[in-house]
């Protein structure tokens, strides 16, 4: 098992590396075109990573103002992070697996696919919560920064 990890992490990279060269080493220039491409996929992938971490933030946010936690803001932001880092591995082989994460779409999260209900949020009290409400604990205090 270990072999055959260990052979597609050493495969991978090296059959980047041969179609590269194979693309590069065509007629008419091609590997000036392979070359902007190369750089084209990583300013995409830098660009991709940035904008899924202030989506994520912006989502969250959201959410968590609503009182709920979405479980969909951080599958699409890990996906659209997967998908950038493909896109800054330099070839051609990972940018088609980079394409083919962010077109898939997925339109539930994984816990939700498997039988298992969604967690719901909690409701929030309708009343503050005052010193003499019996089962709620407050705890008064002073802070002082020196």
């Amino acid at each position: 098992m270990r072999l055959a990890i260990l052979a597609i992490l050493m495969g991978f990279p090296l059959l980047e590396g041969a179609l590269l060269f194979k693309l590069a080493s065509g007629e008419h220039g091609s590997g000036v075109w392979v070359l902007a491409w190369l750089v084209f996929a990583a300013i995409a992938g830098v660009v991709l990573i940035k904008q899924a971490r202030f989506s994520l933030v912006s989502r969250l946010a959201l959410a968590l103002s609503q009182g709920q936690f979405s479980i969909s803001a951080l599958v699409d932001s890990f996906r659209t992070v997967i998908a950038g880092l493909l896109l800054i591995f330099p070839g051609f082989i990972s940018d088609v697996m980079a394409l083919a994460i962010l077109l898939i779409p997925i339109r539930e999260p994984a816990f939700a696919r498997g039988g298992v209900s969604r967690p719901q949020a909690r409701p929030t009290p309708t009343r503050p919560c005052t010193a003499g409400s019996g089962n709620q604990s407050v705890i008064e205090g002073e802070f002082r920064r020196d």
